[in-house]
C-alpha cells in the first residue's frame, strides 16, 4: 500500500495533569493535522508522521480548561507548540504509538512568561502506568476514535518560581480523546 494521509481531529474531554495538581478537563477541539500514513512493514505496522508545524493544539486557557469543575483563572494561558509527533499505527488491531514533544509555555496575561516547559513522552492506545498514574487508552474503533494516554518527566524549567510552584520536575499526565481518519 502507497503512503496517505490520516487526519488527526482532537476531541473533547482530555486531561492533563502535572506533579501533585489534580487533573485538568480539557477541551481540545479546534485540535489537529494531516499525518503521513506509511505502507505496511513486516511486522504490520504503517508508520505515522506528523508535519509539527502543520499541527494545532488549543492553548490551555478559561475558555478550554477547568481545574476542579472551575474555569481556568482570566490571564492565565498556557500554548502548546509540538516539536514532534510520529510512531506507528497497527492497522489490524488500531493500536498507535507516537511519540510526542512539546513546549509548554505558561503566560500569566501580557506581563509574565514563563521559560518553556518541554515534555516528551509516547502517547499510546495501551497502558500507561507510573508512580502517580495509571491510565488506560483506546486503540482507534471502527469510527475512528481513540484515547492516546501518556506520562512524561518534566524536568526544571529554569525559573525557580514555577519549578516550586509546579514541584518539578515531577511527573505530567496527557489524555487525548481524538479521531483518526484517511
Amino acid at each position: 500500500m502507497l503512503s496517505s494521509v490520516m487526519h488527526l481531529t482532537s476531541q473533547k474531554g482530555c486531561r492533563l495533569a502535572i506533579g501533585a495538581y489534580p487533573a485538568f478537563s480539557y477541551d481540545a477541539r479546534g485540535g489537529g493535522g494531516d499525518g503521513l500514513l506509511g505502507p505496511l512493514n513486516q511486522d504490520g505496522l504503517r508508520s505515522l508522521r506528523f508535519d509539527p508545524k502543520n499541527l494545532i493544539i488549543p492553548a490551555l486557557s478559561w475558555r478550554t480548561t477547568q481545574i476542579l469543575g472551575l474555569p481556568m483563572p482570566p490571564g492565565l494561558n498556557i500554548s502548546i507548540t509540538t516539536q514532534k509527533l510520529e510512531g506507528s499505527f497497527a492497522p489490524d488491531s488500531g493500536e498507535l504509538s507516537l511519540q510526542f514533544e512539546a513546549h509548554f509555555r505558561f503566560k500569566v496575561g501580557s506581563w509574565l512568561t514563563a521559560p518553556d516547559l518541554t515534555v516528551n513522552t509516547c502517547l499510546s492506545s495501551g497502558k500507561v502506568e507510573s508512580q502517580r498514574h495509571h491510565v488506560q487508552g483506546q486503540a482507534l474503533d471502527a469510527d475512528g476514535n481513540a484515547v492516546l494516554v501518556g506520562v512524561a518527566t518534566v524536568p526544571l524549567s529554569g525559573a525557580a518560581w514555577l519549578d516550586q510552584f509546579l514541584g518539578l520536575p515531577d511527573e505530567a499526565l496527557a489524555v487525548l480523546k481524538c479521531q483518526l481518519q484517511n
